[in-house]
């Protein structure tokens, strides 16, 4: 039976090393003593304790939410179901008790520290679920068969054509990078500064703080002046510029249950940055790109062609180029039959790939996101992403009006 592991830098409670697994990478080996940051004295919610009448504790074997905004609850069910509930003003209210600070640090990104960021040995895997009676593709709960490996290949150049980028962030003690696409903003029609990625490209869980040093690098290596090992000057590497990130949205259920290796969490591993040119031009990071894709939240799984982009970095890939896998029809995985199942399609990309867009053709034409990679299997035969609905509307829905 395939292996599950996680696809980020995360944090591994033994010994405090830095794990890589089918996304990120810290610049230095695993188990050099580099560590993910520690939240800060006051973040009871995010080391797992319980803040205000939230609480946290277990109903119908849901683990429920810790610093839950006080009051929110009264009077309905206290489970992740209540989130669908949610409405601009409880987003902020959590938003305000899991603080984003992310201060510039100008030209802290040279060509050094993001060529030098690194994979790291996987995360001990999780068992992947056994699949399950088949049932209609609509259904949740459900893990289908492995589908059949497929081979990505190279996106041809320029990449300044593509929505896609790659994310650097800094951790304690190391340094790490996803992929993430540039999404439409609902607020600002033709002026988006949303970037959609994993949530684990932004933090590492449960117990962990956001990520520090959080940039987005539209058209990474457009030219390809950083292929072949050679070390290219920052305007090949970053042809639009270094965008830092402002605000993040990720899922509460990730937030206070994301961990190291695959699980109920990964079905809730999305995020969304808004960001912002550090030599601010005065123009949107999708006037400076020229494109950005919709989000497609509640996508017909039985009628879907999906492929998938990333920027995979361990062997035989180099994290330098962007790839694409067409893995067609996805299957279904779940590790929690109350949340939505995961998407899953054949796919060899590997570390660094995580985060990166997953894209399906919308009835009227257009290209929209469907998903991000989260998760793959040990052998590089398959990804996973989670299926966008309604908290993931949610989500971009406050930060897009978040301005």
């Amino acid at each position: 039976m395939s292996t599950i592991h996680r696809s980020a830098l995360a944090a591994a409670a033994v010994a405090g090393a830095l794990f890589a697994v089918s996304a990120c990478g810290p610049d230095g080996p695993a188990g050099s003593g580099a560590g993910t940051a520690a939240p800060p004295p006051d973040s009871a919610a995010a080391s797992g304790r319980s803040s205000g009448s939230g609480g946290s504790g277990v109903i119908g074997g849901i683990t429920l939410p810790s610093g839950l905004p006080t009051g929110l609850l009264e009077g309905l069910p206290r489970s992740w179901d209540d989130l669908k509930k949610w409405k601009f003003e409880d987003w902020d209210t959590w938003a305000s008790k899991h603080v984003f600070n992310n201060p510039v640090v100008k030209d802290f990104w040279d060509p050094d520290k993001m060529g030098d960021s690194k994979p790291a040995e996987p995360a001990p895997p999780a068992a992947k679920p056994a699949p399950t009676t088949p049932k209609p593709a609509t259904d949740d709960g459900v893990t289908d068969p492995e589908p059949p490996a497929v081979k990505a290949v190279a996106v041809p150049r320029p990449y300044t054509k593509q929505p896609s980028g790659k994310v650097f962030f800094s951790a304690q003690g190391g340094r790490g990078n996803c992929s993430a696409t540039v999404i439409t903003d609902p607020q600002h029609p033709g002026k988006s500064n949303l970037v959609w990625t994993a949530g684990h490209c932004v933090h590492p869980g449960k117990g962990g703080s956001y990520y520090k040093d959080l940039v987005f690098v539209p058209a990474y290596n457009n030219s390809g002046a950083s292929s072949g090992g050679k070390r290219a000057p920052l305007s090949e590497l970053a042809p639009f510029g270094t965008w830092w990130a402002d605000q993040v949205a990720t899922s509460p259920q990730w937030t206070v249950e994301g961990g190291s290796s695959g699980d109920a969490a990964n079905q809730y591993d999305f995020a969304v940055m808004r960001v912002h040119n550090q030599n601010d031009t005065g123009k949107s990071l999708e006037e400076t790109v020229g494109s950005a894709v919709p989000v497609w939240f509640d996508a017909p799984r039985d009628k879907l062609g999906v492929w998938a982009t990333g920027y995979p970095l361990l062997k035989p890939f180099d994290g330098q180029e962007l790839y694409r896998c067409d893995g067609g029809k996805p299957t279904r995985l779940s590790f929690d039959a109350k949340r939505p199942s995961m998407l899953t399609i054949g796919c060899d990309m590997t570390q660094g790939s995580s985060g990166g867009g997953w894209f399906a053709t919308m009835p009227d034409g257009r290209t929209a996101l469907v998903s991000n990679t989260s998760i793959g299997t040990q052998e590089h035969t398959s990804l996973s992403g989670p299926y966008l609905e309604t908290v993931a509307r949610q989500a971009l829905d406050w930060i897009s009006r978040k301005q």
